[in-house]
């Protein structure tokens, strides 16, 4: 019975984490990295075809993302997520396959017109997301799901976003059951839509998330009604665009109920009838999921509208772009607007096509409304970048740069210190992930000196045996180097279909003889054929 800490161990992104109980290989959570990254991952330490199951805590990308990729090398087990986590990962993973895509190709027309012969792949296709989507298994809040006999899950509603959940695993093995946590991102209280998080009370073993572990949201809760008013009024009077980079599950929601309360009092003084453009087909899909989940997911005045008939996240003046004429006719509309735009950290999507347009007209305000990853374009420019390469032509920063303190869908410290501290009994060990190197570290230190808790921040690569309690590998840091070229295209398939049907050879131990026989006669009589 072993845990082994794959990635965001010392970093923010790109979560994952293997366990392998009676000989079942499972994976909770297969994020994709975003920005720089501080250090690197270890390989999964099995082969992807032998993987048996994935337990997702929510359907944002740094925990999702690379699911179809795992797919694409084999994978043929089942993944387990809460119903409006399946919901948004059906529009989501399709999504990113098609940034996957789209970057590639549009890095091979520039390869092209530069007399380049290596050709770009994607990670992933349209085909391997929707290998993935099928095999998702929705399940409920609140509900213990026996996986196998060794595996027992269930998700409670950790308040981050739509159906994101902690998860509780209870593993069997040797006649002996442990109970281990993993936390998801935690969310914040209070939050306009969201409902807050609901705490677990028993564990033997915790995976929490750290993102915001040595920092706190302001004590005086932020107007965001008012503070946005004053933002867009002073745009809207110096003639700029008001650009928004945005998630676009959860956040863009927030900010479209926030922006109703702004029309319908007509706040805008002189601007009253301004337009709000969302420029993201999954975010207009996904503002669509919310609404079908309103009474399951939506909170305190959100919900008192849903239950008066009133939509609370829609209003005169909204504006959904989805092709990409529609996207592009955007910028070429002189009236002053707000533009809400994926990515939030502005690493792809149409975000920075409005960023080209924008960041160097100094009337306009680029408004952060999210965390920014250590080395994505966002960070780059709240940290007070002058000029950035969009689409490889240098833009200037002269729009003024500003961030809507305290809207966060992360639990501060304090938020993050109650969740834990809410476990009837200390665990045995609280293993700290998803947080920036020195964030984790600090964080560790305050929970084992101020609260008495085993805490511990794992490298990527540690290995911690849940039976007897004790590290089999307490891995060291691995500074992020060079990654080495990889297999690609129709050969990383077919090496992925090999994968597979190891895989399965591997699981045939136990079969009748004669089965294992025929099946021993079909690969032979395949490699005949190719030799």
């Amino acid at each position: 019975m072993r845990l082994e800490f794959i990635g965001a161990d010392h970093e923010v992104t790109g979560s994952c984490h293997y366990l392998e109980v009676a000989g079942k290989n499972i994976l909770v959570d297969y994020g994709m990295e975003q920005g720089a990254n501080v250090f690197d991952n270890v390989s999964l330490p099995v082969e992807e075809a032998m993987i048996d199951y994935v337990f997702l805590t929510h359907a944002h990308v740094d925990h999702s993302g690379m699911l179809p990729l795992l797919y694409a090398k084999g994978f043929r087990g089942q993944v387990y997520m809460t119903d409006a986590t399946a919901d948004l990962c059906s529009i989501m993973l399709r999504d990113c396959a098609h940034i996957q895509m789209m970057e590639a190709e549009w890095k091979n027309r520039k390869a092209k017109r530069s007399d380049s012969v290596e050709a770009a792949e994607p990670i992933y296709t349209m085909e391997d997301a929707q290998g993935l989507i099928k095999r998702i298994v929705p399940c409920h809040y609140d509900t213990v799901i026996t996986i196998c006999d060794e595996v027992k899950i269930r998700f409670t509603d950790i308040g981050h976003l739509l159906g994101s959940a902690s998860i509780e695993v209870w593993l069997t093995e040797e006649g002996k059951t442990k109970k281990i946590v993993f936390s998801g991102d935690i969310g914040n209280k209070n939050q306009p839509l969201i409902r807050n998080p609901i705490y677990t009370t028993s564990a033997d073993y915790v995976v929490m998330e750290s993102t915001y572990g040595d920092r706190t949201h302001p004590v005086d809760r932020v107007d965001y009604k008012g503070e946005l008013t004053k933002i867009l009024k002073d745009t809207f009077d110096r003639g700029g665009n008001v650009v928004i980079p945005s998630f676009a599950v959860g956040r863009t929601q927030e900010l479209l109920f926030f922006l109703r309360k702004i029309k319908v009092e007509r706040l805008v003084e002189g601007h009253e009838d301004f337009q709000v453009f969302v420029d993201s087909p999954l975010a207009v899909e996904a503002t669509g999921i919310f609404q079908e989940n309103r009474m399951d997911c939506f909170d305190g005045e959100a919900l008192e509208l849903v239950k008066e008939g009133i939509n609370p996240i829609a209003f005169a003046g909204l504006k959904l772009s989805i092709t990409s004429e529609e996207s592009k006719s955007i910028n070429f509309d002189e009236k002053p607007k707000v533009i809400i735009s994926a990515s939030g950290m502005c690493e792809a999507g149409r975000i920075r096509h409005h960023l080209k347009h924008n960041l160097w007209r100094p009337e306009c305000t680029i408004l952060f409304v999210g965390y920014q990853a250590i080395g994505t374009l966002g960070r780059s420019i709240i940290e007070g970048a002058k000029e950035v390469k969009l689409f490889g032509e240098p833009i200037q920063v002269k729009a003024r740069i500003m961030q809507l303190a305290g809207l966060s869908g992360h639990a501060d410290k304090n938020g993050l210190i109650e969740w834990i501290s809410a476990f009837e009994e200390k665990p045995k060990k609280v293993f700290i992930v998803h947080g920036e190197d020195q964030t984790s570290m600090n964080f560790v230190e305050c929970l084992k000196i101020e609260y008495g808790q085993r805490a511990y921040a794992p490298y990527s690569g540690t290995v911690f045996n849940l039976l007897t309690n004790q590290f089999e590998y307490e891995a060291a840091p691995m500074p992020a180097k060079k990654k080495q070229k990889v297999a690609s295209g129709v050969f990383a398939r077919l090496l992925a279909s090999a994968q597979r049907l190891l895989a399965l050879v591997q699981k045939s131990d136990g079969m009748a003889n004669k089965d294992m026989a025929k099946f021993a006669d079909q690969i032979n009589s395949l490699c005949d054929k190719w030799e």
